[in-house]
């Protein structure tokens, strides 16, 4: 087989210990996740219905990048969020609760970065959020790391400094719906498969950033993801 013009690489991540790198599949995002946010954003949280957004698989960042400030937007957002990372395929249909801790390889931090403004803009006239969302460069995440290192992961505090001040913090038990629930629900809508990510959904303390903005975020002291906003 012959392609018209060179194909991109696949995207991936590096894995703690590893030589291997995870190719990245999908990125799934979980909107509303976190109580306290859901009402800092003007919503509340319908506990029967998760809602869920894409973002391409090309728009990570390796910790440590440089992000430019997205064109279209003057109010760029951060959301620091526990990224999930699968390894094998589900079986078709809708995942049972039990299994789902299976299709897990192990877990990160991600940065879910938003063109606010645009959001706003579409929320205002109930259109898709895709433009807010779903841009070059808008999912910085750190390496992963096996599931075995985390141990419960209710217990772990997930948090977010910038220019060292703390911005967002709070417990992983504060998630509306857990990591297993997200994926039976997000098997009933696609077909989960090796090498999509899951982004979590983000505490309160939602802000904006800067060109020359520096973040550190991370979970407990487990993991870490650094970059910088760059014009």
């Amino acid at each position: 087989m012959s392609y018209l013009f060179e194909p991109q690489l696949v995207p991936a991540l590096s894995i703690r210990g590893l030589e291997q790198r995870f190719p990245v599949h999908r990125i799934y995002c979980v909107g509303r996740n976190f109580a306290e946010h859901a009402r800092e954003m003007g919503s509340e949280i319908d506990r029967g219905t998760p809602v869920f957004f894409c973002k391409p698989a090309d728009a990570i960042v390796a910790s440590g990048g440089r992000i430019p400030y997205p064109p279209g937007t003057s109010d760029l957002h951060h959301e620091v969020e526990l990224v999930v990372a699968l390894d094998k395929d589900a079986p078709a249909g809708r995942l049972g609760v039990d299994d789902a801790d299976a299709l897990i390889f192990g877990y990160s931090v991600g940065l879910d970065l938003t063109r606010r403004d645009l959001q706003a803009r579409a929320k205002s006239k109930g259109l898709p959020w895709d433009t807010a969302k779903a841009f070059d460069a808008s999912a910085p995440v750190a390496e992963l790391l096996d599931k075995e290192a985390f141990g419960a992961l209710a217990t772990k505090q997930l948090w977010l400094d910038v220019n060292g001040e703390r911005r967002q913090q709070a417990p992983l038990s504060d998630m509306v719906w857990d990591v297993p629930a997200i994926l039976v629900e997000l098997s009933a809508l696609y077909r989960l498969r090796a090498g999509d990510l899951i982004f979590m959904g983000t505490p309160a303390g939602v802000a904006a950033l800067q060109t020359g903005d520096r973040f550190r975020a991370g979970l407990d002291d487990l993991i870490t993801l650094e970059g910088e906003i760059v014009a």
